[in-house]
């Protein structure tokens, strides 16, 4: 998609910006997501490293989960986007597709999916309990999307539907550009703004980070698991109203269903139920010690 500049009235007119999407080292393009991606574990691996025993894990467990989960990520999340556009990446001649990352093309949801995989397979090596290793990706994963997500700003990627909301942001097509989802074409040169959902997405990460850190800081933690329930509840609540404004979704093939907003409404509840039953466990534990026997 060809769009020469960003826009956002809010900050006034004449607050236009054109971000590069790379720049070039030696003829090798470096694009901006990758950047932001790579910061986004860099900084989730810090973190974890030094909060590494409030989730009951050592800092070699860290690393090891950042140098596995990194690439299994990636893949999952190419695959998943692949699978959800089949016609591109698995007909005949378009096989080479999958590989070219570059051209853009993850999703969120198959790289937690495969990442999920390696913590099992390594908590079974390791004898680690799957409930800290899920932990430590709960905290990571709202670091390493909500640093990520600026990734989508340098690309113009990730937005939602037309709006005349105050916060709305502008583009400036370099052509004519037809949006299928919306049926209609834009013309060249003139601005059109739409729900820059990149960042609604980006500040609901970074919100539910803050709250799970100042629980983390001030509440002890009730069990394993607490923490990645949490991320989950909250990223799907937060995925489910966003997706539904964006331009971009994966459907389910045949169907109007778009795929993240439907396995996000579904984490969300389950994680729900999961927290509320887990809580009514503690309570009643603490309600009704087991009884002293007798002799």
């Amino acid at each position: 998609m060809d769009i020469a500049a960003i826009s956002f009235p809010l900050f006034g007119g004449g607050f236009i910006l054109d971000p590069p999407a790379y720049f070039t080292i030696f003829g090798f393009r470096i694009f901006f997501y990758g950047i932001f991606i790579t910061l986004g574990f860099a900084l989730a691996a810090v973190y974890l490293i030094k909060r590494s025993d409030v989730i009951g894990l050592t800092s070699d467990n860290v690393l090891d989960l950042i140098i596995m989960a990194v690439p299994a990520g990636l893949i999952g999340a190419r695959l998943y986007y692949a699978l959800f556009n089949f016609e591109h990446y698995f007909t005949p001649g378009n096989f080479s597709n999958i590989l070219s990352i570059r051209d853009g093309g993850l999703a969120v949801y198959g790289g937690i999916i495969m990442s999920g995989i390696v913590y099992v397979i390594y908590s079974r090596m390791k004898k680690v309990p799957i409930g800290n290793l899920l932990d430590a990706a709960g905290f990571g994963l709202f670091i390493g999307q909500a640093v990520g997500r600026w990734g989508n700003f340098f690309n113009r990627e990730a937005f939602g539907v037309e709006t005349a909301a105050p916060w709305r942001m502008g583009f400036i097509f370099e052509n004519s550009t037809y949006i299928p989802s919306l049926g209609k074409t834009f013309e060249a040169g003139v601005p059109s703004y739409f729900h820059p959902t990149f960042l609604y997405e980006m500040l609901w990460n970074a919100a539910g980070l803050l709250m799970m850190h100042i629980f983390s800081k001030k509440l002890k933690t009730k069990y394993p698991g607490q923490y990645f329930l949490f991320y989950v509840a909250w990223y799907g609540l937060g995925r489910f109203m966003i997706e539904g404004l964006r331009v971009d979704s994966l459907f389910i093939p045949g169907t109007g269903i778009r795929v993240s907003q439907a396995l996000a409404l579904v984490s969300c509840l389950a994680a729900v139920a999961l927290l509320i039953i887990f809580k009514l466990r503690k309570v009643g534990a603490a309600t009704n010690p087991p009884a002293e026997e007798t002799a």
